[in-house]
């Protein structure tokens, strides 16, 4: 390609990603407004990893009743520096088995920010079309300091026959506030991977 036609084709393809394309130069380094960008990108995720869930505005604003429950991790510091705390509940966790086929646990994984704006939402229309699917609701939770298979631990502990985990997603450059839901049926002692299915971002 020519000088004229990659001049043409960068601002195109910059136009339809998020990703660090065509970010032009400055001598030997880099525009200072793309610079700015990056580091503005860069401090969200950080914020976005180390930000503390409200669970207060959350349950004020879902439309059920919900319990609260927290990982072995004790807070933030050691819930990052230990991902394997995340995945069990606190022994001093207390749940009871619960009727109902599925339960939803909102948590707050890495990006508190996500569930805080996003989680309520879903949490609304999940419950609206639950029926519809033949289920019934066991119960909502919120966890905190949790991983994904924290949701295998409390559905244990409720008697769900499937869990959805609403989590917040490790935040990138171009996105600091995903949400994915993880959905595992009859989960069970050490449930792999393999068996969820993930609808991530």
């Amino acid at each position: 390609m020519t000088g004229k036609s990659l001049s043409v084709v960068w601002p195109r393809l910059a136009a339809r990603t998020q990703a660090r394309v065509a970010l032009g130069r400055s001598g030997a380094g880099q525009p200072t407004a793309t610079a700015l960008s990056f580091a503005l990108d860069h401090a969200r995720a950080r914020q976005a990893v180390w930000s503390e869930l409200n669970t207060d505005t959350l349950q004020a604003a879902l439309p059920t009743p919900v319990t609260l429950v927290r990982s072995a991790a004790r807070d933030r510091a050691e819930y990052l520096q230990r991902p394997d705390l995340g995945r069990y509940l606190s022994s001093a966790t207390q749940l009871d088995p619960t009727p109902g086929d599925l339960l939803i646990v909102i948590g707050d994984g890495l990006s508190a920010m996500a569930v805080q704006a996003h989680a309520a939402a879903v949490v609304s229309l999940l419950l609206s079309r639950i029926c519809d699917a033949g289920l019934s609701l066991n119960q909502v939770v919120i966890a905190t300091q949790a991983r994904v298979a924290l949701g295998d631990d409390v559905a244990r502990a409720t008697g769900a026959r499937a869990v959805v985990m609403l989590v917040g997603e490790r935040p990138g450059l171009s996105a600091a506030d995903s949400l994915g839901a993880y959905i595992t049926w009859e989960p069970d002692t050490d449930t792999p991977n393999a068996r969820r299915n993930c609808v991530s971002n």
